[in-house]
């Protein structure tokens, strides 16, 4: 599950919340086991990956860098000639 989480930091333009939550919720899924809490759970889940987001949100908006951000649909591009290295066209 976690191999699904990509590096957020550093891009042109900057992560959405939308890719923060979706990150963090991977991240709450690896921990718990869960890929869907059940009821007894999911208040706790959902509060966690909450959590989570927030605090992934402060990391990204907080660190700093002296390189320049890197373009997502080149780095996008390289992640696909990989994938196709590795697992043929």
């Amino acid at each position: 599950m976690c191999r699904n989480i990509k590096t957020l930091f550093n891009f042109s333009p900057p992560a959405t919340d939308a890719e923060i939550r979706d990150a963090s919720l991977q991240f709450v899924r690896k921990l718990s086991g869960y890929h869907t809490p059940s009821q007894a759970n999911e208040a706790a889940f959902n509060a966690a990956v909450e959590e989570v987001r927030q605090t992934a949100r402060r990391l990204v908006d907080t660190l700093v860098t002296n390189t320049a951000p890197r373009d997502r649909a080149i780095e996008a591009a390289k992640a696909k000639a990989r994938s196709r290295e590795r697992f043929g066209a």
